[in-house]
């Protein structure tokens, strides 16, 4: 197994030669792992975040670790961050968005009790990242994504890595997508100043959602509805950073 010293060699030649030469070194660890070895280098890294990140902070459904595990985050990140793909903080996937705290995707992930016969939404698609441990967890995936590219990018990633129950579309993510609701759970990866009523009536009966709210980013929390009886019961949990949810016009919900 490759030494852990080679994350040190990495950060040094990032400090002094820059961004390109520690993709090539990535590149170059990536393709001369050895057939005896039992995990690559990005799986023992993978698996290392899983242990220091989720673990250890209290995520402990076993179904949404498993997933963790095995969807490669590196996959879903600018080729610039391939080495900081399983770092501890959010990173840009251009077009001014990113993609989330691996803690974050775990816990909003684990909030929504995720079970393989769910219809799920997501609104804001951004790398696909989310999406693809959703698909690992759940039955139908479907994504609104604002921004046309990234919706592009995404399709193509998890296309590739064979989610075929993901379903992405360019759209107005307050809206939803009503077409298939409702929906077991809506997940929502950025931030409204309000809780947006077309999402609480796509939400079926028992379903919950989890959103950040706030439309300052300083000044953001993790709300999680549950609709019981047409009625919806509220809990504010995290305090977070999003991106704002964003209209077609580029004003802010």
């Amino acid at each position: 197994m490759i030494s852990i010293s080679i994350l040190r060699v990495m950060k040094v030649i990032r400090f002094r030669f820059g961004l390109f030469l520690q993709a090539l070194l990535v590149c170059f660890l990536l393709s001369c792992q050895s057939q005896g070895t039992k995990h690559t280098f990005m799986e023992d890294r993978r698996l290392k975040m899983v242990d220091r990140q989720l673990q250890s902070r209290g995520i402990s459904n076993h179904r949404v670790l498993e997933a963790f595990r095995k969807v490669e985050r590196h996959r879903f990140v600018l080729p610039r961050d391939t080495a900081n793909a399983y770092e501890d903080y959010p990173l840009s996937i251009g077009y001014g968005q990113t993609i989330s705290q691996p803690y974050i995707v775990a816990f909003m992930t684990e909030a929504i009790h995720p079970d393989k016969n769910m219809k799920v939404l997501e609104i804001g698609t951004g790398s696909g990242y989310q999406a693809a441990i959703l698909a690992e967890l759940s039955g139908e995936v479907y994504s609104v994504e604002l921004i046309g590219e990234l919706a592009k990018r995404a399709a193509q990633t998890l296309n590739e890595l064979g989610y075929e129950q993901v379903h992405i579309i360019t759209g107005d993510g307050y809206l939803g997508w009503p077409e298939h609701a409702p929906y077991d759970a809506i997940l929502v990866t950025c931030a409204p100043s309000h809780i947006p009523l077309p999402l609480i009536d796509q939400m079926a009966e028992n379903g919950r959602m989890i959103i950040p709210v706030g439309q300052d980013s300083y000044n953001q929390e993790l709300v999680i509805l549950r609709k019981t009886h047409g009625k919806l019961r509220q809990e504010e949990s995290l305090p977070v950073r999003f991106v704002p949810m964003m209209t077609p016009e580029g004003k802010t919900y």
